[in-house]
């Protein structure tokens, strides 16, 4: 199914929804009013139905969504090409020429020895870019503010391995995990109110090290914590749906009893 780049019907698509933009900018009521404020909710929502699409494996779906996202895109553009900013080849050309510098190991004479090397040197390379144009100069100012807690720790973690700021082995890492619980464990035992803004400082250090860890047992904690989302969802509406079955209301059972019907969607695989 790969094509090369240069095949005709690549040009023909992406033209044809340019084409479609411009007619829906100019003639529709809705897409007339659209400013990059309006949209911003609207494509932050679809980035969360692309990641639904695949955590799901669904293919299809995926296909939608990411046609969502290059609508947006192409939106976004098409609002800043009206005030003589930018249009979408500008965009285009401006993230090709920055993958062009940021992979001297294709396109120049560098030699990389892995993986970790590569985000090293991209990370360098970034880094030198925003002192050239009076940007702060930091490892961690790509991490945007508004990122969820989660995805931001994972980001912040992996910036500074790139580095070289990271643990050397997995075991120093778990060790950290055990002494950010026994700090927490010491706090709750404090047994009073007055500590909770250490109980939740502390609550925020383990997660911060099961972040850490999860990185070296090539886990990726953010999937891992939506894949136990929905998993309980799907054993919950189990126990709701057979308990209503049985004739019974979830507001009448004891906790016994609902454990019932929640170890028969764990036989079941739900």
């Amino acid at each position: 199914m790969l094509v090369e780049p240069h095949h005709p019907k690549y040009a023909q698509a992406f033209a044809r929804l340019l084409s479609i933009m411009n007619d829906l900018r100019e003639q529709c009521p809705w897409d007339k009013q659209q400013t990059m404020e309006s949209l911003r909710h609207l494509t932050i929502e679809e980035t969360y139905e692309l990641s639904d699409a695949i955590l799901q494996n669904n293919l299809e779906e995926v296909k939608k969504e990411l046609g969502d996202l290059l609508l947006h895109i192409v939106f976004y553009a098409r609002i800043a090409a009206e005030q003589n900013a930018f249009d979408i080849a500008d965009v285009l050309q401006q993230v090709c020429e920055k993958l062009i510098r940021r992979h001297p190991h294709i396109y120049g004479n560098l030699q990389v020895a892995d993986e970790q090397e590569v985000k090293r040197n991209w990370e360098q390379l970034k880094m030198a870019e925003n002192k050239a144009s009076g940007k702060p100069v930091s490892v961690l100012s790509g991490v945007p503010q508004s990122l969820p807690a989660l995805i931001k720790a994972i980001r912040i973690q992996e910036k500074a391995r790139a580095i070289g700021f990271d643990w050397n082995h997995p075991q120093e890492v778990w060790a950290k995990v055990e002494e950010e619980m026994n700090e927490l464990k010491n706090e709750l035992q404090q047994g009073n109110g007055a500590n909770r803004e250490k109980i939740e400082n502390e609550f925020g250090d383990l997660l911060f090290a099961l972040v850490n860890y999860a990185r070296f047992i090539n886990v990726n904690p953010e999937s891992a914590l939506e894949k136990t989302n929905l998993k309980f969802i799907r054993r919950f509406h189990f126990l709701e749906t057979e308990s209503q079955k049985d004739g019974k209301s979830l507001a009448d059972m004891t906790l016994a009893e609902m454990d019932v019907y929640w170890n028969r969607a764990k036989a079941l695989g739900l």
